[in-house]
């Protein structure tokens, strides 16, 4: 009897530690509403909610959301997103090591429904595209070992009113190595392909 209620003791010590443990919460920033890569992130983006302490996760204190507010998302942000340092980059646009460069695509060189914060792989071939904006057929001795160059990049913006002449003009976020390539891409030679988030 002795030995069960002293398990019982034990038992009952254990969890109030652990309520008083779930009880240390602070007042951090979350995300508010849906914020795109590179985006500046304004007071209407960030909510303050509790959060439990946890010595693993470096979370942004509510106190500090003044110094979060004119600054970028480095990533896509949801809804309901604890911020962390991490997650906000400099105020400065494009960041460091990046550039923004826009391109005018036509209907099924882009996927339908792509939106600002898409991941996307972007394709560039070597060969230029026809007066329909199909890629144009390459010859025999072209065709050989011309795969396409591929690169990663986040949308950073839709423009569906184009350029005019039919094109969608997508505004993209890339590191600043793959800029000339994107440049040099000979007109409907590139093809985005939507990712997964966080994928390769």
């Amino acid at each position: 009897m002795a030995l069960g209620g002293l398990l019982v003791i034990v038992c009952v010590l254990g969890y109030a530690f652990g309520a008083v443990r779930l009880g240390d919460r602070v007042q951090v920033l979350a995300v508010a509403r849906s914020v795109a890569a590179g985006q500046a992130i304004t007071a209407a983006d960030v909510r303050q909610v509790p959060a439990a302490l946890d010595p693993g996760v470096q979370l942004v204190p509510a106190g500090q959301v003044q110094q979060v507010i004119g600054r970028t998302a480095v990533v896509p942000l949801l809804p309901g997103t604890l911020l962390t340092p991490s997650l906000v980059g400099d105020a400065a646009f494009p960041p460091p090591g990046k550039v923004a460069a826009s391109v005018a695509l036509k209907p099924g060189q882009y996927p339908q429904g792509l939106a600002s914060g898409a991941r996307v792989a972007v394709y560039v071939s070597a060969s230029a595209a026809g007066g329909d904006g199909q890629p144009a057929p390459a010859s025999p001795a072209k065709s050989a070992g011309s795969a396409p160059v591929r690169m990663q990049a986040v949308v950073l913006g839709v423009d569906l009113a184009g350029d005019g002449q039919g094109s969608t003009v997508i505004s993209l976020l890339l590191d600043a190595a793959d800029g000339g390539r994107l440049a040099g891409a000979p007109a409907g030679a590139v093809v985005l392909m939507q990712t997964a988030p966080g994928g390769n």
